[in-house]
């Protein structure tokens, strides 16, 4: 085997995880979520209203599994009616600092990146 081989299958094998961690993270409804929640303590009703399009049934199924990912912390109070607060984790907040940079990168290169894929599509679609 040369030196320039490089082994797929070991990138393949570092990527997995990352993969994964982006998809969970990445979905529709979660940024919109850890966005919210990056403000402090915020309420089921208040991410709901807030995030446009989302029905109950997919915020309650987005914010378990951030909070299965460490993501989210869910408090109960034992009030009536209940009341729940969703909170980052140390390791959410440094996501949403990640997650702004990406949101600063894309304002910046939208442009581009749109002017890309319209020379691109011209180029192809002859």
């Amino acid at each position: 085997m040369s030196q320039s081989h490089i082994d797929v299958s070991a990138l393949a094998r570092e990527a997995c995880p990352v993969s994964e961690v982006l998809d969970h993270v990445s979905g529709k409804w979660s940024i919109g979520i850890l966005v919210a929640a990056a403000q402090g303590p915020v309420r089921f009703t208040e991410l709901e209203r807030s995030i446009s399009g989302i029905s109950r049934r997919m915020l309650t199924l987005t914010l378990r599994r951030l909070e299965r990912d460490g993501l989210l912390v869910r408090t109960v109070y034992p009030v009536v009616p209940p009341k729940v607060e969703y909170t980052l984790t140390e390791m959410a907040r440094e996501l949403h600092k990640s997650l702004l940079e990406l949101t600063d990168w894309a304002k910046r290169y939208g442009d581009a990146v749109a002017a890309a894929q319209a020379l691109y599509d011209c180029e192809h679609n002859r």
